[in-house]
């Protein structure tokens, strides 16, 4: 009985999507709910399994191309080659020919596309917080990435397929090891001279290694045009202005010092920055109402409830999953949610609902080292926070000069419904909770 592989009902509001990779070929056995083919929309990576098992025998649309609802992808025979347990000779007759595409099919015959590990917008500003368990997971590496069931992104896949590249032969400086899309394109010109180019238009691989001078034309992803459409319209609607002021968080580090083992104890997450910064902004938000509304045509909208949007940086770009009602949320279930959102984001998993709405938005350029931005605007709300490194530095205290760990906070706003004594004023709300934190439990 032949099935034909669809495309999904894709999320509302989006109307086509891109298939970016192929997990199986024709002629390949597939189990069911195995996952068959990425497709990349505006947002989030779709994954589409098969519904039965069986034996591809014919794949209808190739790798880049535009598909929408409902559109054939493939044919599956049922009941010819299943990858099941109780297929077990056809497993073994597939075998050499499994073998003989392990180079690079090895690499892309994962059950997910997962993202490579970055550090997320989200992460705690200081290395106490570094993840545990990274030397346990190192001890596996070996043994996942020569069995070729190491994950790779789309981005990754693709640079992997097109150069025929082994990964076996490729050092990850991700997560657990996994490959990321630098190292591919630091491994290509570590190589170049003996790597073959496709394309008449391409220069020779030994004559651009000798020049140094080579080019590399890659596709934009979707989800970076869309960033790409969304910052220059922010950039284009509203009236940007930008803030700042600097936060002296020595009551907040010393706070976290004595309860962070307790707190990880009784909660089985660690006490991050991130927790006290979104409570500080609900307080502020509470006492600033414009900072948390929108513009819809000629109308102001004014929220009553506080969706608070944690930007995300991932391999394939910037997300903003929402944290609903993050005024009501405990510190603890504050930092699970920040926490899985990173996890998620890396792995591919965040869905459209979790990137849907949010009426404020916070971000942390300090994980990667800045010291100063301007934030852009994430439509349609209305100010975005921008969180910095902590950097000790000489601070007049009491008339006496003494260090200690300040940090830079941006506020980025829209000046047509925020005028700058709110903004300013808001700011202050935030350094004040933060820099005498227990005002957010008393809630003054």
């Amino acid at each position: 009985m032949s099935i034909e592989v669809k495309v999904p009902q894709l999320p509302e509001s989006v109307s086509d999507a891109t298939l970016v990779a192929w997990h199986k070929s024709e002629g390949d056995s597939v189990s069911r709910d195995e996952n068959l083919v990425d497709l990349e929309t505006d947002k989030v990576v779709l994954e589409v399994p098969a519904a039965r098992s069986g034996k591809i025998t014919k794949i209808l649309v190739k790798d880049g191309a535009t598909v929408t609802t409902g559109d054939v992808l493939a044919i599956i025979e049922e009941g010819e080659g299943g990858g099941d347990a109780t297929d077990g000779k056809n497993a073994a007759k597939d075998a050499p020919k499994d073998a003989a595409e392990s180079k690079v099919a090895g690499a892309s015959k994962g059950k997910s596309s997962t993202a490579p590990a970055k550090r997320t917008d989200a992460d705690d500003a200081d290395d106490d917080d570094t993840d545990e368990g990274d030397d346990a997971a190192a001890s596996d590496e070996g043994q996942e990435r020569s069995s070729g069931a190491a994950k790779l992104s789309p981005a990754v896949r693709r640079l992997v397929e097109e150069n025929d590249l082994d990964i076996n032969d490729i050092s990850g400086s991700g997560r657990d090891g996994r490959i990321t899309k630098g190292d591919v394109l630091d491994h290509l010109e570590r190589h170049s001279e003996g790597d073959a180019e496709t394309g008449s238009d391409q220069v020779p691989a030994a004559a651009a290694a000798a020049s140094g001078r080579n080019d590399r034309r890659v596709p934009m992803t979707r989800l970076r045009s869309r960033i790409a459409e969304r910052l220059v319209q922010a950039q284009q609607t509203a009236a940007m202005l930008t803030t700042f002021n600097e936060i002296d968080l020595t009551e907040v580090m010393a706070l976290r010092q004595r309860h962070k083992d307790g707190f990880e104890k009784a909660h089985g997450v660690k006490l991050g920055f991130m927790s006290f910064f979104v409570r500080a902004s609900v307080e502020a938000l509470q006492r600033f109402p414009a900072v948390n509304a929108s513009i819809e045509g000629s109308d102001i909208v004014y929220h009553d409830y506080h969706d608070i949007g944690i930007a995300v940086s991932t391999d394939r770009g910037l997300l903003v999953p929402v944290l609903r009602d993050a005024g009501e949320l405990p510190f603890a279930e504050i930092e699970k949610a920040v926490v899985g959102f990173g996890t998620r984001a890396r792995d591919g998993q965040i869905t459209m609902d979790e990137l849907t709405g949010g009426t404020f938005t916070i971000t942390n350029g300090g994980v990667f080292g800045s010291m100063l931005s301007t934030p852009i605007l994430n439509p349609p709300q209305s100010a975005i926070l921008g969180m910095h490194k902590i950097q000790e530095r000489a601070m007049v205290v009491n008339g006496e000069i003494v260090a200690r760990p300040m940090m830079y906070v941006a506020l980025t706003y829209d000046h047509r419904i925020i005028d700058g004594r709110e903004a300013v004023q808001f700011l202050v709300s935030i350094k004040d909770s933060l820099e005498d934190p227990a005002r957010l439990l008393l809630g003054i």
